[in-house]
């Protein structure tokens, strides 16, 4: 298969170009698209998790923390290359904006995301290992993020499972090679770094010819096209980089208090509660387009509720039970695998359950917001919570340390549902008057 591919590649350079060729694989493959969105799905999701572990037991948890917060910033770096476009480029069956045009604006937002970390860095004021670290660290997310565009191609061509493949190949890439480079030469630096290449390889090397291969050929980039991108995926990317950005300020402000072993504690912690997100993610997202033509009918709109109360149930049922597995024999198995005492820490893992099953809460609510098209509703929210996640974690931080983060991430999370809730009220007796002013 190698071979078979490397051929390809070859006989694309040197026979007119990537876009010449013939596409071989078949498109409209639903069973194949589920199971190889799924797996790539789920393999990119353990990427931070699992090479935190790696970490953990080569270098230990001192070094571990300073990749782990390079990695939530990195993520940060990652959804601002993203920008929000995927959907809006997925959703573009007629291609009013060409491929080209999105690759064009894709790779700008990649240039300016990479700038931004790596002013981020210096302002930091980091030395030359921590900055190396975040270099590898940015490069790879970076790459994630530039990734998307071409992976976002092939589902726009109905053939999401080569997506699926490729995100794949290239976290398992990512993974391998940071690993045998970490063990090798016990240098997190080194490993970083190399992680960075792996991923930039992976792109020249699959993403980007599959996507180019397996499609049709894209008329010419247009800078107004790219321009209109900036401004027509504003308000969904600004949601999603705010969010994102409450949600890591417990550990912006720890990474200036607390030992760097403190970050690695507290993703090990984060991370149970962020399989709750994904869980539910895998049942709802799917369940999307179904959910706008239930909306779309004001007859099926207590069949709507009903579905937005059994998701909000399940939510408490899958958080329950996590939480009943992270009393009983998850905390042990966190200090097998990382080779650290997470005993003294088993009252803050069941606090960032709680946290976990809050925001999953607020990703379903949110997408809900979203599928009523009020989605620019609830900027005002974002602030408010990122204005009190400036200031709170700072004070409970320094009173609390590490439980101080959790809490100070918990009672943000808890106030950005509560507000939510509240707006997902508002709109709905919005849209009720709207339908019938003269009810009632």
């Amino acid at each position: 298969m190698v071979n078979a591919w490397w051929n390809r590649l070859l006989g694309a350079v040197y026979g007119g170009g990537f876009s010449t060729q013939e596409a071989e694989y078949e498109d409209h493959a639903t069973r194949r698209d589920y199971l190889w969105n799924t797996l790539g799905t789920a393999v990119w999701g353990m990427v931070f998790p699992l090479l935190t572990i790696v970490s953990t037991q080569l270098v230990g948890a001192e070094e571990a923390g300073k990749f782990s917060i390079a990695f939530v910033t990195g993520t940060l770096i990652m959804i601002a290359c993203n920008y929000g476009v995927r959907n809006f480029q997925v959703s573009d069956i007629d291609e009013k904006t060409s491929f080209a045009s999105y690759q064009l604006n894709r790779w700008l937002c990649g240039a300016l995301a990479l700038a931004c970390g790596l002013v981020y860095s210096s302002a930091r004021g980091y030395d030359a290992q921590m900055a190396t670290i975040g270099l590898g660290v940015y490069l790879y997310k970076v790459i994630d993020g530039i990734a998307d565009v071409y992976e976002g191609r092939l589902q726009q061509a109905d053939k999401l499972y080569l997506a699926g493949m490729s995100q794949t190949l290239r976290s398992v890439g990512v993974i391998a090679v940071f690993s045998v480079a970490l063990f090798l030469t016990r240098s997190m630096p080194i490993a970083a770094m190399a992680m960075g290449i792996a991923a930039i390889a992976s792109l020249v090397l699959v993403t980007a010819p599959l996507a180019l291969l397996e499609t049709e050929k894209s008329r010419r980039m247009s800078l107004r096209e790219a321009g209109h991108l900036f401004v027509q995926c504003a308000p969904l990317f600004g949601a999603l980089f705010l969010f994102n950005l409450i949600e890591s300020m417990p550990k912006f402000v720890m990474e200036g208090t607390l030992a760097y072993k403190y970050q690695l504690y507290f993703n090990a912690l984060f991370f149970p509660a962020q399989a709750i997100l994904l869980s539910i993610g895998f049942i709802y997202k799917p369940q999307l387009l179904r959910l706008s033509s239930i909306w779309a009918n004001p007859r099926k709109r207590r069949r709507f509720d009903l579905i937005i109360v059994a998701v909000m149930a399940l939510i408490v049922v899958i958080t329950g039970a996590c939480a009943a597995f992270m009393a009983g024999p998850g905390i042990p198995l966190m200090s097998f695998m990382y080779g650290l005492n997470f005993e003294r820490y088993r009252t803050l893992a069941l606090l960032m359950v709680v946290a976990g099953g809050v925001t999953a809460a607020i990703d379903f609510i949110y997408a809900i917001i979203t599928v009523l098209r009020h989605a620019g509703d609830v900027t005002k929210i974002y602030l408010i919570c990122f204005a009190v996640s400036v200031v709170v974690p700072v004070i409970l931080i320094k009173l609390l340390g590490l439980m101080g983060a959790v809490v100070s991430y918990l009672a943000i999370m808890a106030l950005l549902l509560v507000l939510l809730i509240i707006e997902y009220a508002h709109i709905r007796q919005r849209i009720e008057r709207d339908r019938n002013p003269y009810g009632a």
